[in-house]
């Protein structure tokens, strides 16, 4: 699990070994991005949703990501641009909220098919 690092607010140590990325695809429009693609998507001013509970979110998230937990995803939808490339993400390999979340948006019709260009990332945060 990631560690804070004391005195760094934001900024944890992530153990390697923990996990791999597992790629997800649910849809021709979506993929998975590695960690270097989401730094240079982040730092162009790109969308990222942190799936994760609040009480995680709190914890430590990505820089300047939002928090929708993926059980809302579909009552904050409105929150989403469909024109904007978005990625979702949650704890990692091991959990299933990030393809919960884009599995619920597929279903209701929306984030699909050229209106948008939604990734997803499966990593480790804190």
């Amino acid at each position: 699990m990631p560690e804070p690092v004391e005195g760094e607010p934001g900024l944890f140590v992530v153990d390697g070994t923990w996990g791999t990325i597992r790629p997800i695809e649910l849809g021709p429009e979506l993929r998975t991005v590695g960690e270097f693609e989401l730094i240079e998507h982040l730092e162009t001013g790109g969308v990222a949703v942190d799936c994760r509970r609040p009480e995680a979110y709190d914890g430590g998230t990505l820089p300047g990501a939002v928090n929708i937990p993926h059980p809302q995803v579909l009552d904050r939808i409105g929150e989403l641009d469909p024109e904007e490339k978005t990625v979702f993400f949650c704890n990692g390999p091991q959990r299933a909220a990030t393809p919960n979340a884009i599995e619920a948006l597929l279903a209701a019709g929306d984030f699909q098919g050229g209106r948008s260009s939604t990734t997803a990332v499966g990593f480790t945060t804190g």
